[in-house]
């Protein structure tokens, strides 16, 4: 099953109010709920181009594909490439929990990934 996944998008972002940072960035309340709710059923392009602008991503950061039981794909379909595993990883613990010490040689490492393109 194909789903849209926002609070993915949002704790990578480090965005703990999406309701508020949508709405402060001109989307409307009924629309702001449904995804911070995770309760889209469908987005217009338009829709999708905005919260990419606004959230610095592509479209299929939004999405997460569970196959169901009967569905079967070889491990080269395109579509594995949105298959999310169980293990959500915060980032924002995780770096909490460095000692000081040892954060700048994370942010170091950070800094030479996205130099390289790699990030």
């Amino acid at each position: 099953m194909l789903i849209y996944n926002f609070d993915r998008i949002f704790k990578a972002r480090g965005i703990i109010r999406p309701f508020s940072y949508l709405k402060n960035a001109g989307f409307s309340d009924n629309f702001a709920t449904k995804v911070k709710n995770n309760k889209v059923a469908r987005l217009n392009l338009r829709e999708i181009e905005r919260l990419c602008v606004l959230l610095r991503c592509t479209p299929n950061d939004f999405y997460e594909w569970t196959p169901d039981k009967n569905t079967q794909v070889d491990a080269e379909h395109p579509l594995n490439k949105i298959k999310r595993s169980d293990k959500v990883i915060d980032l924002t613990r995780m770096l909490n929990s460095i000692p000081l010490e040892q954060l700048d040689e994370v942010e170091q490492l950070i800094k030479e990934k996205i130099e390289k393109g790699e990030a």
